[in-house]
């Protein structure tokens, strides 16, 4: 599993919506409010990201701990999970309704679409 954030997409093929109709999110501020309270959840994934910089949650039925920061625009963390983890990655965020997408390396790598419940 190469990350939890940008979770094994091939693990579940799910519909998603076209890139043009997600818009980047650019500022901590409005992504702290969207994930306030709120699990991001995805097939065999709930996690929480909370206000004093960590990832909780569980993923695949393994418990998920993470650090993160918002830097430059972009979600920067760190996951652990089961006996792996990621390294520390900057991902663009994305939103579309109740979606967020994140793409790791600065929105040039894999990606992940979230739901926020």
């Amino acid at each position: 599993m190469r990350s939890i954030l940008v979770l094994g997409a091939a693990a579940v093929l799910t519909a998603t919506p076209v890139l043009a109709d997600f818009k980047p999110v650019r500022e901590e501020t409005i992504f702290r409010e969207l994930v306030d309270g709120r699990e991001l959840t995805r097939f065999g994934v709930r996690l929480q990201v909370l206000p004093q910089g960590e990832i909780r949650g569980r993923g695949f039925g393994m418990q998920v701990g993470g650090e993160w920061e918002w830097r430059n625009g972009y979600f920067c963390r760190t996951l652990e999970f089961g006996q792996s983890g990621d390294p520390y990655n900057c991902q663009l965020v994305l939103r579309n309704g109740d979606t967020l997408r994140f793409i790791s390396d600065q929105g040039q790598g894999d990606q992940a679409d979230l739901r926020l419940r």
